[in-house]
C-alpha cells in the first residue's frame, strides 16, 4: 500500500527535511504525479539552490528572513518569527527559472511546486497584501492566508495557502474532497505540510509534546483510510478521498500550508461536502467567530 504519511525525517533528502514530489525529489509515490514540496532549515549564512526546471515554485518562510534570487535578481522576504506570527510576503517563481534562497540569520523555508508549462512572471506577495480569511465560526473557526490561490496569484497549475486553527478547534471540516472534474467539484491531489505549538494560556511543561490530527478516507471504491497523529514538519499526502477534519488537540494550536494542483483544465477550488456531515455548516449561523483569531493580530 502506498504510504500517505511522511512523519519529520521520512522524506528528506540532503539539506532538505522534506521533499516530495519535486522535479528533483528521490522519494517516489506511485500516482503522485501534481504538487511537490520542499522544506529545509537553514543554519545563518547558508544557502540552498533548486536548478530550472517545468516547475512552477513559491518559497514561503516558515520562521526567519530570506533572500530569494531569481534570474539574477534578490527578492527580500522579511518572514516572521513562526507560522502563528501572522502572514508572511511570499515569492512566487513562475515556471523554467532556477530559484535560490539564503538567510542571513538562518530559519525555516518551504517551497511548493507543481509541474507546469504556462509561463507566469515571478512576483513577491508581501505580507500586507495577503488575504486574510476567517473561515468558519465557534470550535470550527480557522484563519487561511490565501496568498497563492487563484484571486491572489496568478500562476498555471497550483493553489497555495495556509491554515491556522486555535487549540481545540477543527479545520477542513466538514470533511469534503475535489477528486472528480465535475459539475462543482476540480480533481486536485493535496499535500498538508504541519507546524505545532503550544497555545496560549499557564500551566504548559517546557517540554509538552505539541500535536494534532489529520483524517482521510475512501469517497470511493479506492481504498485509503489515514488518522494521523502529526506534530511540526510532518507531511500528509491527500490523493483523493474525503479529507477532515483536521484537529487541533486541546492545549496546541495547528498549523498547515497546503498545496494543491490536478490535471483538469481550469485552476479552481471546487469541492464537495461528504453528504453526512456537511449539515454542520448551517450551524455556524450566528455563532461568534473564535475570538483567538486573527493569529498575529
Amino acid at each position: 500500500m502506498t504510504n500517505w504519511v511522511y512523519p519529520l525525517g521520512t522524506a528528506a533528502d540532503g539539506t532538505w527535511d522534506v521533499s516530495i514530489g519535486t522535479s528533483d525529489s528521490p522519494l517516489a509515490v506511485d500516482g503522485w504525479a501534481h504538487t511537490g514540496l520542499k522544506v529545509a532549515t537553514l543554519p545563518a549564512g547558508a544557502a540552498v539552490e533548486l536548478p530550472a526546471a517545468d516547475e512552477e515554485r513559491i518559497v514561503v518562510p516558515l520562521n526567519g528572513s530570506f533572500t530569494v534570487t531569481v534570474d539574477g535578481t534578490d527578492y527580500p522576504l522579511q518572514g516572521r518569527r513562526s507560522v502563528f506570527a501572522g502572514p508572511t510576503d511570499v515569492l512566487y517563481s513562475g515556471t523554467g527559472r532556477a530559484v535560490g534562497i539564503s538567510s542571513a540569520d538562518g530559519g525555516r523555508v518551504a517551497v511548493a511546486t507543481a509541474p507546469a508549462q504556462a509561463s507566469y512572471p515571478t512576483r513577491l506577495v508581501s505580507a500586507a497584501e495577503t488575504p486574510v480569511e476567517l473561515r468558519g465560526a465557534g470550535n470550527c473557526s480557522r484563519q487561511v492566508h490565501n496568498f497563492g490561490t487563484p484571486a491572489a496569484l496568478e500562476a498555471d497549475r497550483f493553489i497555495v495557502c495556509e491554515v491556522l486553527t486555535p487549540a481545540g478547534n477543527w479545520s477542513s471540516y466538514p470533511p469534503h474532497k475535489h477528486d472528480e472534474e465535475k459539475d462543482g467539484e476540480t480533481s486536485l491531489e493535496e499535500i498538508y505540510y504541519f507546524e505545532t505549538q503550544v497555545g496560549a494560556g499557564p500551566g504548559a511543561p517546557a517540554d509538552a509534546d505539541a500535536i494534532g490530527y489529520q483524517r482521510v478516507y475512501a469517497s470511493d471504491e479506492r481504498p485509503i483510510d489515514v488518522s494521523a497523529e502529526v506534530r511540526t514538519g510532518d507531511v500528509v499526502l491527500v490523493p483523493y478521498g474525503w479529507h477532515g477534519p483536521a484537529m487541533a488537540a486541546p492545549g496546541y494550536d495547528l498549523y498547515y500550508l497546503n498545496v494543491m494542483a490536478g490535471p483538469g483544465p481550469v485552476r479552481e477550488w471546487l469541492i464537495s461536502d461528504d453528504p453526512h456531515h456537511g449539515w454542520v455548516r448551517q450551524t455556524w449561523e450566528g455563532q461568534n467567530i473564535d475570538p483567538r483569531l486573527p493569529f498575529g493580530a
